[in-house]
C-alpha cells in the first residue's frame, strides 16, 4: 500500500519556518531510507504532499509522528492511502 500524505500547515509561514531546519533534515533521512519516494510544498504554499513508499498504514502514520511539523504543532497531515496497482518501472 501506498500513501499520499498531505500536510497543511496550522501556523503563520515565520512559526513553520522557525521548524523548517529540522524537517528538512527528518524529510532527506526518510528519502534516503525509501520510505518517502516524492515530496514538495503546494503551490499556495499552505502544507505539502509526500508520497511514501510502499507500506502498511502503521507505518505511514509513524512517518507523520515523527515529523518535526507533527511535533511542533505546526502542520497537521491527512492519510490517503491506494494500491499502486500500475506504476512506472523502475519505481
Amino acid at each position: 500500500m501506498f500513501h499520499v500524505l498531505k500536510s497543511t500547515y496550522l501556523q503563520p509561514p515565520e512559526v513553520v519556518n522557525e521548524t523548517r531546519p529540522a524537517h528538512l533534515e527528518w524529510l532527506k533521512d526518510e528519502v534516503s531510507a525509501g520510505r518517502i519516494v516524492l515530496a514538495g510544498r503546494l503551490e499556495d504554499e499552505s502544507g505539502a504532499v509526500l508520497i511514501t513508499g510502499d507500506m502498511d498504514a502503521e507505518q505511514a502514520q509513524d512517518i507523520v509522528a515523527r515529523d518535526p511539523y507533527t511535533a511542533a504543532g505546526v502542520a497537521r497531515y491527512e492519510r490517503l492511502s491506494f494500491n499502486g496497482a500500475f506504476r512506472a518501472t523502475g519505481l
